[in-house]
């Protein structure tokens, strides 16, 4: 079941690469300073991408516990 803690290691540094691109694209949208309509409309992108990345770091964090139990 080592194959399983891997996929599951790579799914999760994955999601955690999504969690910094996330934070860099709040960052952005600060730094340009824009209207309050348009934050909050890139910033609820910005929650949608974060929440999928979050999802894929628990699925990897799943699978290598998984991993390790039945291993």
């Amino acid at each position: 079941m080592d194959w399983v803690i891997w996929i599951g290691t790579g799914l999760s540094l994955a999601g955690v690469a999504g969690l910094i691109w996330c934070i860099n694209l709040a960052l952005q949208a600060r730094r340009k300073g824009l209207p309050d309509a348009e934050m909050r409309a890139r910033l609820q992108q910005v929650v949608t991408y974060n929440l999928a990345a979050l999802g894929v770091s628990s699925i990897g964090l799943m699978l290598v516990v998984t991993g390790i139990l039945l291993g």
